[in-house]
């Protein structure tokens, strides 16, 4: 290929890439014009912006989800021309980032341009393994669970509201036909989803086909706002009827194709590496999951080392509640006696209220800058509910506020000694505090304010329960206990998912592993079984994120000494929105590097020292840092003090006994 001299590289990348100018103000200006036209930052910033663009466009289910309604009335494309074309766009936006010169660009935007071709390189990279999504659809993930969610996502405030609506439910059998041709395209090539996964998929649909009519698909027509027209409503709920009645047959189709093709030739072995060249390929999963190099072998060891750790934590925490019996004993009374379970759906949700409230108000401990985006807590839809986990978090947009969804279902699988850490972990400050922190960086190009990277999401999060105590929970044994049980939970993800994909276990052994070894109800183990055989690689993230932020922790409090500040050190760490994990260890190293220079000596005295005033005693603590957030008169240590002003929460939901017995156990109050 004849290699390019810099000013045609510029012309080139301006003219495909950067339509600022007019068309033929862009053919008349010679290369050194259009190189003087946009200098590197302005390069970077209009390709991030078109790339952008195309997002949302090409993925209109994303920019719903993001508050981005330009294009609710479609739905992505799903065919196998449709990911071909998308492969293509991802292929040109990594050569035109690379023309761009990256030693004339800010520090800022080198990390965005770094980050921008580390995504490409990493989604081109998956590709190579297989082209086109080798599990469009299974019992955890796909359009029966996808679309209900994405409607609730969606405005209905008006009649083009309705008018969007009803376009992407037409949209709905097109796109039903990509999923399906991905499907036959993958029984051609050999990959093909585990049976244990699809084995459900035929009942799930047939449940969505069979209530199109009274379920979540047509509840926006039964609350037809009163601001719209009587005329208008009537007509907009006929055209419902009509468009859902449409969906039966391209949703019926699905089904008969999934239960008479597609199940028959799914494949009986459950690991990632039982597909094509499938051991390279879990290994990259894993890479891609972790943003780091460890094996899966390593991994599998650190989960086994983990599990042993947190479950010799357990032990005296187990005491404290007055329980005397073994700690398998006692996870099995955790996760079945009545009186640790709420039976009324709203005392649920009331404690997680509850709970989300007082970490808020007490955020100025831990960080800086606090993000002012509400964050609401929900139940979760009927809708495929008893499949689903405890809890998730829903971020935020400009025209819906982020929420903690709580699953209301099976209240007696919910333990009361999990909402604490699971409210911290989803709401804050956890998910909520690192989403809306990151979306709300204006200066940070809108990729990067959206982006994901799970080891840096749920690494943080999981960090994040963690935090508790310095805000005043895990006082009471039982909700400690919560916290380690999240957090064995979460380490002996690392033992399974290696050990199915990368050793061959068997779902049994999977699940009687976790059955032992954690206090999770065997139910819920089922579901994370089913999650890992559908998801290779996803739950790693969790631990090795955790273990990653607190080994950069550890490292700053060593480096630091005195000079650490908590809050400052999770100002770095959230900064700049969701990094891979080395490009975050790079960033706390040059935090790290910047704090350890000591401050400049006062200038000397020009003129005499005038003797200051007497002067009360001062509080007792340490001093919040310059440009600190924490109200007047606050205690900004760990441990401390509720800040002034801040109602004084209630009492904990599960106080330990007052006096443990020796021989009985005595159940916490709700």
């Amino acid at each position: 290929m004849r290699r390019l001299s810099a000013p045609s590289r510029c012309a080139i990348l301006i003219l495909l890439a950067l339509p600022a100018l007019a068309p033929a103000q862009a053919i008349a200006a010679t290369p050194a014009a259009l190189a003087a036209a946009l200098p590197p930052s302005e390069q970077a910033r209009a390709l991030f912006e078109r790339d952008w663009q195309w997002r949302l466009r090409t993925h209109p289910e994303f920019a719903t989800a993001v508050g981005e309604h330009r294009y609710d009335a479609l739905l992505s494309d799903t065919s196998l021309a449709g990911a071909a074309k998308a492969l293509e766009h991802e292929r040109r936006m990594l050569e035109l980032a690379r023309l761009i010169d990256r030693e004339q660009l800010s520090d800022q935007e080198r990390l965005s341009l770094d980050l921008f071709v580390d995504d490409k390189e990493r989604l081109l990279a998956g590709a190579a393994f297989v082209p086109f999504d080798p599990q469009p659809i299974s019992a955890q993930d796909g359009l029966q669970w996808r679309f209900p969610q994405l409607v609730a996502q969606m405005p209905f405030y008006s009649e083009e509201d309705y008018r969007n609506y009803l376009s992407r439910l037409q949209a709905l059998p097109h796109h039903i036909d990509g999923v399906i041709e991905q499907l036959r395209e993958g029984m051609r090539t050999g990959w093909t989803a585990p049976k244990a996964i699809v084995a459900p998929l035929p009942a799930q649909l047939r449940a969505l086909r069979e209530h199109l009519s009274d379920g979540a698909l047509a509840a926006p027509f039964r609350r037809l706002p009163a601001t719209i027209a009587p005329e208008v409503r009537e007509r907009l709920a006929a055209d419902g009827a009509g468009a859902l009645q449409a969906l039966a047959p391209a949703l019926q189709k699905l089904e008969d194709v999934i239960r008479t093709d597609y199940l028959p030739a799914a494949r009986t072995a459950i690991a990632a590496s039982s597909q094509p060249g499938g051991a390279a390929w879990y290994a990259f999963l894993a890479r891609n999951a972790t943003t780091g190099n460890l094996s899966p072998a390593e991994i599998h060891a650190l989960g086994l080392k983990e599990v042993a750790r947190i479950r010799d934590e357990m032990t005296p925490i187990v005491r404290r509640t007055g329980f005397r019996g073994t700690l398998p004993q006692f996870f099995a009374f955790a996760r079945s006696d009545a009186r640790l379970f709420y039976t009324d759906p709203e005392a649920l949700l009331g404690r997680y209220r509850r709970t989300v409230a007082r970490a808020t108000s007490r955020l100025p401990l831990l960080v800086n800058t606090v993000p002012p985006d509400e964050l609401a807590v929900k139940p979760v839809q009927d809708a495929g509910a008893v499949d689903q986990g405890a809890a998730y978090y829903e971020a935020g947009s400009a025209s819906r506020a982020a929420a903690l969804v709580v699953n209301t279902s099976r209240l007696n699988t919910r333990p009361m000694w999990q909402v604490d850490t699971l409210a911290l972990h989803e709401g804050v400050p956890g998910h909520h505090l690192q989403v809306a922190r990151a979306q709300a960086i204006a200066d940070l190009p809108a990729f990067q304010r959206h982006a994901w990277y799970g080891a840096f999401g749920e690494g943080w999060a999981l960090y994040a329960e963690g935090l508790g105590a310095e805000l005043g929970f895990f006082r009471d044994p039982f909700s400690d206990f919560g916290r380690l049980s999240e957090e064995l939970l979460r380490a002996a993800r690392l033992v399974i998912d290696t050990g199915i994909h990368a050793k061959g276990w068997s779902r049994r052994q999977a699940l009687d592993y976790l059955n032992a070894n954690t206090a999770n109800p065997p139910s819920d183990n089922e579901l994370e079984v089913e999650r890992v055989i559908a998801q290779p690689g996803q739950v790693l993230a969790y631990k090795i994120g955790q273990l990653r932020i607190l080994a950069l922790r550890r490292k700053a409090e060593s480096a630091l000494g005195e000079r650490f500040d908590e809050r400052a050190f999770h100002d770095a760490v959230l900064e700049n929105g969701a990094l891979p994990l080395d490009v975050l260890e790079q960033q706390i190293k040059r935090w790290i590097a910047a704090r350890s220079v000591p401050p400049a000596p006062p200038a000397p005295a020009t003129a005499p020292a005038v003797a200051a005033p007497a002067a009360t005693a001062a509080p007792s603590g340490p001093a919040a840092p310059a440009g600190s957030a924490a109200p007047a008169g606050s205690a900004v240590g760990p441990g401390s003090a509720v800040p002034a002003g801040t109602a004084t929460p209630p009492a904990p939901a599960m106080p330990p006994p007052a006096a443990a017995p020796k021989a009985a156990f005595k159940p916490p109050l709700k």
